[in-house]
């Protein structure tokens, strides 16, 4: 209606008002013998909040089956996995990165929480890696798992097990999904710097060029680019078709790649390690809650700090076995971590869920 009809802006405001019921208090014990609304709510939430993870979180898992059956039936093998690594590292990451950028119109609030969320998540990581390897002891820390704990604690797959998640937990909230690429992005310039320094103890494998110039930070600044030039209004369809169908295979193909590594293990060994399900404790508990403690009392939006509680929560991520490679050892533990804090997150991120 304009304002030439005779819409008198005033009158519209303020006349609602009037008729509006007034809101008195009503003290709990008002509710006893039948059921209080308000409760009702919060517990409805909460266990929308659960079965949405955990609907998430076993279908992602599901993924995993088709490459365990197919290099059980011996139809793969070990030496093709770099190829299809690659694929996944070099294309499709980079899409579901570019497809999530992209889906919001820009504006200052939103860029914003993306820089604020990209910093407190490194802040989180850091500081948990620095306490637990503070807390583990000089002489702790000469022992390579000592060392592993504390950078698979804060390394988690955010990208291609969290992203998903939170897409499904906020489908009206795009920046959820954008919260996940720039965890992804704090993870890689901690792993390539603090990270490796940790593991390895030699400065010399601390490299600014990995930590910046690989597939994932590149992706996110060009995708951050393009969501400033609001590219979600001038792209066409058929462009963003085609990235957003290209990045949806990251996840299948992620967990795909896993589910091979998984048939090729012995599994009694993968399941009988207490250290392994120390450091899977650590990334799929501790290092949530730290990350929700550090977001839940500040004055930031409900799915800011959800975010930061399910992304925390994601299982470990395979940057901690190249990092094992490049340190020539622990390369089996890097991988039982991976593995076992995939499979036990469908237990872990449901339940944290029910904090929300």
């Amino acid at each position: 209606m304009s304002l030439s009809s005779g819409f008198d802006p005033f009158h519209f405001m303020f006349r609602p008002l009037a008729r509006q019921p007034r809101l008195m208090y009503t003290h709990p014990a008002s509710f006893r013998g039948r059921p209080c609304p308000r409760r009702n709510k919060v517990k409805d939430l909460c266990m929308n909040a659960f079965s949405v993870t955990l609907s998430n979180v076993l279908l992602t898992l599901l993924y995993l089956l088709p490459g365990f059956l197919l290099q059980k039936c011996r139809k793969t093998r070990a030496e093709h996995l770099s190829s299809v690594s690659a694929i996944l590292l070099y294309i499709c990451g980079p899409c579901m990165f570019l497809n999530a950028l992209t889906a919001m119109d820009a504006s200052p609030d939103l860029t914003g929480q993306m820089l604020l969320f990209l910093l407190v998540s490194f802040i989180a990581e850091l500081s948990l890696l620095l306490i637990i390897s503070a807390l583990s002891g000089k002489k702790r820390r000469d022992e390579f798992r000592w060392r592993m704990l504390s950078i698979a604690a804060v390394s988690g797959n955010t990208g291609f097990f969290g992203l998903p998640i939170v897409s499904a937990l906020f489908p009206d909230a795009p920046e959820a999904s954008a919260f996940s690429c720039m965890f992804c992005v704090s993870l890689n310039i901690l792993a390539w710097t603090v990270g490796v320094f940790t593991l390895t103890g030699d400065r010399k494998y601390i490299s600014l060029r990995a930590a910046f110039l690989n597939p994932t930070v590149l992706s996110v600044l060009a995708g951050f680019a393009l969501y400033l030039a609001g590219a979600k209004n001038w792209l066409p369809d058929l462009v963003r078709g085609g990235v957003r169908t290209v990045g949806a295979m990251s996840t299948p193909l992620c967990l795909f790649i896993l589910g091979i590594r998984l048939a090729a293990m012995d599994l009694k060994k993968l399941f009988t390690q207490p250290f392994v399900y120390g450091i899977a404790a650590a990334k799929l508990l501790l290092f949530p809650l730290f990350c929700y403690a550090l977001a839940v009392f500040l004055p930031l939006s409900p799915v800011f700090k959800a975010s930061m509680l399910v992304l925390g929560a994601a299982p470990c991520a395979s940057v901690i076995l190249n990092l094992a490679e490049m340190h020539n050892s622990g390369q089996e533990l890097a991988a039982n971590c991976a593995l076992l804090s995939t499979l036990l997150s469908v237990v872990s991120i449901p339940l944290l869920s029910l904090l929300l």
